[in-house]
Order: structure tokens, then sequence, then C-alpha cells
């Protein structure tokens, strides 16, 4: 099993948790703020070497802009621009969520 540590923030809790725990991208609402932990797509890791060449790397901050009336397709900024992903890609991306 893999471990990781993170720095504790000024409220005790672990930097970049928001006491929620690990989510996918695709589990996050609007305007929520999240920090990567992995992308892990079995069996395909073009895909993930594609979501990593987006932005999508462990300690990058996420921010869900908005997502299409039917929840398909979700668009997020990843540092200073926006990318729009189908919720089969961002379930790809394991994240948490910070308070901002």
């Amino acid at each position: 099993m893999t471990s990781r540590t993170f720095e504790q923030g000024a409220d005790g809790r672990p930097q970049g948790e928001a006491g929620g725990g690990e989510r996918t991208l695709a589990d996050l609402t609007p305007s929520a703020t999240a920090q990567v932990v992995s992308v892990s797509v079995p069996g395909s890791p073009a895909v993930a070497r594609r979501l990593a060449d987006l932005g999508f790397t462990p300690g990058t901050e996420v921010r869900v802009l908005r997502r299409a009336p039917l929840r398909d397709p979700l668009i997020y900024q990843v540092k200073d621009y926006e990318i729009c992903l189908r919720r089969a890609q961002a379930s790809c991306v394991t994240v948490v969520e910070v308070d901002r």
C-alpha cells in the first residue's frame, strides 16, 4: 500500500484537504476547487499521458467552472486556461477538495 504525506496547514489538517477525502474530478460541483492527487486510466496509458499533458498532474489546482445541462461535458480551469472533459475522462482524475 502506498502512503502519501501532506504538510499540515494552520488549522492542523493536512494542506490540500478540506475534510472530504479523495474524490474524482467528475464528482465535484460547479465552483468547487480541488487539488489533483493522481491520474489513473486502467488499460490506457495514452489517455493518462494526454491528461498529464493537459495539466492534470499531482499538486495542480483545478476549478470546476460549469457543466452542460445533461451533466456531460464539464469545463475546468487548470492553471490559466479552460479545458472541457467528458465525465469518463474526468473520473480518471483523483482529487481532494480545497477551501477557497
